[in-house]
């Protein structure tokens, strides 16, 4: 079945890095375009980033623009969002997911993991 599982979160002091990963299985990975969202407490999903499936275009959200950077590695079925200089604000659940165009139905279909928690506190 499909499964995109995160991991890499955890605590840490505001200016502060941190590695998310999420390995997915049960789908063709390299067919997908990857996305990190994240939720805060009491807030709704926020778009952060997300990558082409090839790896050759990026985007992020102005939020983190400049102190994040996503990537992805096909041959691992892996896709990573490198996190540096950390802000309090930055505290939320960071969710991933893959999506992939449906052209006949001109819809995408998404799949999502559960999330890991980073929380960034002084």
């Amino acid at each position: 079945q499909v499964q995109l599982v995160e991991s890499g979160g955890g605590l840490v002091q505001p200016g502060g890095s941190l590695r998310l990963s999420c390995a997915a299985s049960g789908f063709t990975f390299s067919s997908y375009g990857m996305a990190w969202v994240r939720q805060a407490p009491g807030k709704g999903l926020e778009w952060i980033s997300d990558i082409n499936s090839g790896g050759q275009s990026a985007y992020y959200a102005d939020s983190v623009k400049g102190r994040f950077t996503i990537s992805r590695d096909n041959a691992k079925n892996t896709v990573y969002l490198q996190m540096n200089s950390l802000k309090v604000e930055d505290t939320a659940v960071y969710v991933c997911n893959a999506h992939v165009r449906q052209v006949v139905a001109g819809s995408v279909t998404r799949h999502w993991g559960q999330g890991t928690q980073v929380t960034v506190s002084s």
